[in-house]
Formats: structure tokens, C-alpha cells, sequence
């Protein structure tokens, strides 16, 4: 898949895609229904398939100070946006100059002369241009206009209720992975580099591989059963494992993060990049009174996450 990130610098052969448009956070299932339209236009036409979303996302850029709430930040977005198959993503980025655009001049500007898509997919509830004054109706004038299709998708639901990035946040916030997860279409994850720091684990018997979810909506803080993916490195692979999201209360901490320890695993993954996917809250998160209730209860967590994985 290649990634474009400037619209006014778009090669030849990227140009002519049937595209869907959106920030696309956690590419959720209404969000491959999305896709999928586009893919099946793309495959009629012969054209290359392809995203057009926005980095960074634009909640980011009208509300800088707003709580964390992002499902997925652009490397994890991009990774599930591959698997889906998608030719080229078109990541613009998303500043004042993108935001000052009218509706008129982002299709004209932007989607038929910078990016030369020949097809969009957008969902039902798309806004766009300045002030999201553009509408769906509005789009398919300005598509004929300049000279490439609009569908506009329904909204998906599933067993849980409508399809939608907030819903998920919410179902993450209630420790319930499960619900997120049939909403999105696949388990929730979070992806980045393994950070240095305390060793403290490795004391106490299980090490850890420490990441951020700085500027991620963080899950209720706790214990879950999990998948992971070693994306880089000699270690490279699928593992499983027990992940500790919070605050590490025993210790004083006060920065989010997640700590996971990979069942049956042995070596040193300092700097290499994991995705780890949640599949079952375990546990709320909490202080004890010793090292030795500490440990008594991770080997329980250990015990409980190992059966649940098994079962899947």
C-alpha cells in the first residue's frame, strides 16, 4: 500500500481511484461497508481502490485540549487500512489551509484536481469544507460537476446497536472488548514501540513490554487477556498474553500505559514495534498490600487469561 500525503503531488498511477472518505478511527464496520463499496466500484471500473482520511484527525486540530479519544493512532490506521487491501491512502494532512477550504473548493481542489479520484464512497452522515458545511446531497452536485461518482453508504448497526467510533469508546470505557470488538469488526488494539523502563517486572517475575497510549482513549483501567503481534524484530510473530492497563497504582505512577507480559516468551523486545489486541477484561485495576499479594494475583490473572485464550 502507498501513502500519500500531499495532495498536489499525486503520481500517475494513483490517480483514477475509487476512494472512501473519512477519518476512518478504528476503521470500524461501518467504515469497511464504506470501503467495500468502493472496492466493488473499483473492481468494475478497473481502478485502483483507495482512503482518503486526515492526520491528524481534526478533533485534534479544533480542540487541542479535549481528552484523549482516539481508537487508533495513523501507524495502527494504516496497518488495519492494508490488511483491507487498499492500494493507496491518501493521508492529507489536516491544518488550517485544509479547514479554510469550501466544499466547492475541496471537491474541485483537492478530490478531482489534486488526488484525480474518479469515484467516491462516503457515509450518510459525511460533512465537509468549511465550518462541515458541505452535505451528501451537495456532493454528488460537485461530484458531477468536476467529474467523478458519489455513493453514499448507509449506517451500519450491529447486535450491540448502531455502528459508531463513539459507541466503542464507550463499550472500551465499560471494559467490555467484546462489545467493541463486534462493532469494529475485528478486536481492538493498541500499537506502538516498546518503551524502556524500570525492569521492574522482570524483579517480580514477569517482565513486561511498556507502551504508551498517549493520545489514545484509554480503555477501563485494568487487567485483560490478550493477543499480540511482534511487528518487528527476530521475534517477529503471534504470542498471547496478560496486559495491564492504568496508572501501576502499587508504585506511584501516574502516567497511562500498558504493560504486557507474552506467555512463554524470552527475549528482549526494547524498541521493536507490538500491536496488542484486547480480548477480555479481567480485573479492575488496584493496590496491594505486598509484592507477595502482587504476585499471587498475577499468577491468577496468568492462570485466567491462559483458559480464555485457549477457548477461543
Amino acid at each position: 500500500m502507498r501513502i500519500i500525503r500531499d495532495h498536489h503531488q499525486v503520481a500517475a498511477e494513483a490517480r483514477g481511484a475509487s476512494a472512501a472518505i473519512g477519518n476512518f478511527d478504528g476503521v470500524h464496520r461501518g467504515h469497511q461497508t464504506v470501503i467495500d463499496i468502493a472496492r466493488d466500484v473499483a473492481a468494475r471500473e478497473g481502478a485502483p481502490l483507495g482512503v482518503v482520511t486526515f492526520e491528524p484527525h481534526p478533533r485534534e486540530v479544533f480542540a487541542p485540549e479535549a481528552p484523549p479519544f482516539r481508537l487508533m493512532n495513523a501507524v495502527a490506521k494504516a496497518h488495519r487500512l492494508e490488511k483491507l487491501g487498499i492500494d493507496t491512502l491518501f493521508e492529507l494532512p489536516f491544518g488550517p489551509q485544509l479547514a479554510e477550504l469550501s466544499a466547492e473548493a475541496f471537491a474541485r481542489d483537492v478530490l478531482a484536481r489534486g488526488l484525480g479520484l474518479s469515484h467516491v464512497v462516503v457515509g450518510a452522515d459525511f460533512r465537509f469544507g468549511k465550518k462541515r458545511a458541505g452535505t451528501t446531497d451537495q456532493l454528488r452536485e460537485l461530484g458531477a460537476e468536476f467529474g467523478f461518482g458519489v455513493t453514499v453508504a448507509e449506517l451500519v448497526r450491529a447486535e450491540t446497536g448502531q455502528v459508531s467510533s463513539t459507541r466503542i469508546r464507550e463499550a472500551l470505557s465499560a471494559g467490555l472488548p467484546r462489545d467493541a470488538a463486534e462493532m469494529l469488526g475485528h478486536r481492538h488494539r493498541i500499537e506502538g514501540p516498546v518503551l524502556n523502563g524500570d525492569r521492574r517486572g522482570r524483579d517480580l517475575g514477569y517482565p513486561t513490554a511498556n507502551m504508551s497510549i498517549a493520545g489514545l482513549h484509554p480503555p477501563r483501567f485494568g487487567v485483560y487477556a490478550v493477543e499480540i503481534d511482534i511487528l518487528t524484530g527476530p521475534h517477529a510473530g503471534p504470542r498471547t498474553g496478560v496486559a495491564s492497563i492504568g496508572v501501576r497504582p502499587m508504585f506511584g505512577e501516574n502516567q497511562p500505559n500498558i504493560e504486557t507480559y507474552l506467555f512463554d516468551f524470552d527475549g528482549d523486545l526494547y524498541g521493536e514495534e507490538l500491536s496488542v489486541a484486547l480480548v477480555d477484561f479481567l480485573r479492575s485495576e488496584e493496590r496491594f498490600d505486598s509484592l507477595e499479594a502482587l504476585i499471587a494475583q498475577m499468577d491468577d490473572d496468568s492462570a485466567r487469561a491462559r483458559a480464555i485464550l485457549a477457548a477461543e
